[in-house]
């Protein structure tokens, strides 16, 4: 073979190989993508807020712990009080209150609704954090709301008594 030919040969190869890794390239960025992250701002005393973010971290999220009580965190980004549990949290610019299931926070981000966030209100028995055989491994009923910017709600899920 011809030194020409080599040389042919040689680029063609780097071509194609060049081409397979932009084709496995986002796989591999996906692969490596860095989890969605939470800023939780709690009591640092509440076992409950570290049980939910324990929830929320073997579901994928990475969290930023404040440990210096919600009130301040949860005036400041909008949620009324009335939607107000022990802990809040902000991801994306959605505002979590309260014992928000990870597999509810997924679809919210995913759809990326026009609204202020979502809520448990209170602390539901059954909820994450809130559940488990410190609690005899009882369910209470209970929604999740999707919380408007005007404080307009609709439930954007349900859990039933279990």
């Amino acid at each position: 073979m011809s030194r020409q030919h080599s040389i042919v040969f040689a680029t063609r190869r780097a071509c194609l190989a060049g081409i397979a890794l932009l084709a496995l390239a986002p796989l591999s960025m996906t692969a490596y993508a860095a989890p969605a992250t939470l800023q939780v701002w709690k009591d640092p005393n509440c076992g409950c807020c570290k049980d939910w973010i324990a929830h929320l971290e073997k579901n994928g999220f990475a969290t930023t712990v404040i440990d210096q009580g919600n009130n301040a965190a949860r005036a400041r980004l909008g949620m009324p009080q009335k939607f107000g549990s022990c802990h809040t949290a902000l991801i994306q610019g959605y505002v979590i209150e309260g014992h928000v299931p990870a597999a509810d926070i997924q679809p919210l981000l995913k759809e990326k609704p026009k609204a202020l966030g979502l809520s448990v209100p209170g602390m539901p028995v059954g909820s994450p954090g809130m559940d488990g055989p410190s609690y005899d491994n009882r369910r209470d009923a209970y929604q999740v709301l999707l919380i408007q910017r005007d404080g307009s709600t609709t439930v954007f899920n349900t859990y039933p008594r279990g």
